[in-house]
């Protein structure tokens, strides 16, 4: 760069030389001019025919073939990862403006979710760094973390159904259920946005439904079947209108499936994104299937329509 830069230098040096030597020499007459003066003349910067240039500079197919696949191959982890306590503390405190936004300043709104998420910031920065055990211990105590604030949801949800008098099952889908997947939501959200494909957004919300199940029931009912059974005892848990309810939410969800696959061959070419007016048909019509799923779930929990 210097060596360019140095002979940059000199050609500019070399050809305001022969300016000044040319304009000089133009001024004699042409019998009194010498060989170097005469040289000079000859040589003098001067437009041509074609005065103009156009430049267009094009994409390299293969080279950002090449780009992607060492994007691909990198370690991710060196992106999204932390190194120290002081990092996640900092980062938890600082308010950064939201991704959707090409501003570097915060705005007023970004100002208002970090009030409010505050406390959640602190609380979680205080899982151990992903330097520390390759990021096992990192995954381990996150994952307990979540556990915790999952029963703590859903005991308050319990308690807040009890004191106005709720069913159990209305208060778990309708409080429990949204309260455990507002997370997920925005998780979903922000891999939308990092990711090139919907693979990230979309497996993270049916991984978080599974997690949610296998985990929130399953851990629950096996402790329970075993403490029972060392005992002596058998445990059964009453179905409730745990049939009706599962049947509707996987006809929503049977829906949603081929509004998804009706997006990717017909509409967009993709399952997220696309023109404004069809995404937010697209939102309107998942939440009315949500809208309906709570409905029919709730009318069948109060006996005023009639189940299976």
């Amino acid at each position: 760069m210097f060596q360019l830069h140095l002979s940059f230098r000199l050609v500019g040096a070399c050809g305001n030389e022969v300016a000044s030597l040319a304009a000089a020499a133009e001024k004699k007459r042409p019998e009194h001019r010498t060989e170097q003066e005469r040289v000079a003349i000859m040589g003098k910067p001067r437009l041509g025919d074609i005065v103009r240039a156009q430049i267009r500079v094009k994409e390299s197919k293969e080279f950002k073939n090449t780009v992607d696949k060492l994007v691909q191959r990198a370690n991710a982890s060196l992106l999204i990862g932390t190194s120290s306590w002081k990092e996640q503390f900092i980062e938890a405190m600082t308010v950064s403006a939201s991704d959707e936004s090409d501003e570097k300043e915060p705005s007023g709104l970004d100002y208002v979710m970090h009030v409010v998420t505050l406390f959640w910031k602190i609380l979680f920065a205080f899982v151990p760094p992903t330097d520390i055990f390759r990021g096992y211990l990192c995954f381990f105590v996150s994952i307990l973390c979540i556990g915790v604030v999952t029963a703590v949801i859903g005991d308050v949800a319990s308690h807040f159904g009890a004191t106005l008098g709720i069913e159990d099952s209305v208060t778990a889908i309708v409080f429990v259920a949204l309260g455990t997947s507002i997370p997920d939501t925005f998780a979903s959200k922000v891999a939308a946005i990092h990711d090139k494909h919907a693979d990230a957004s979309v497996g993270n919300v049916t991984g978080s439904n599974a997690v949610n199940v296998f985990l929130g029931i399953g851990v629950a009912w096996s402790i329970a079947a075993i403490y029972q059974n060392a005992k002596g005892n058998t445990f059964n848990v009453k179905p409730g209108n745990l049939a009706f309810s599962v049947t509707i939410f996987c006809s929503g969800a049977a829906i949603t499936i081929a509004v998804l696959l009706l997006r990717r061959s017909r509409m967009v070419g993709g399952e997220l994104g696309g023109p404004k007016y069809l995404k937010y048909l697209t939102s309107a019509f998942l939440f009315a299937l949500w809208i309906f799923y709570l409905t029919m779930s709730t009318l069948e929990v109060y006996h005023v329509i009639k189940g299976f």
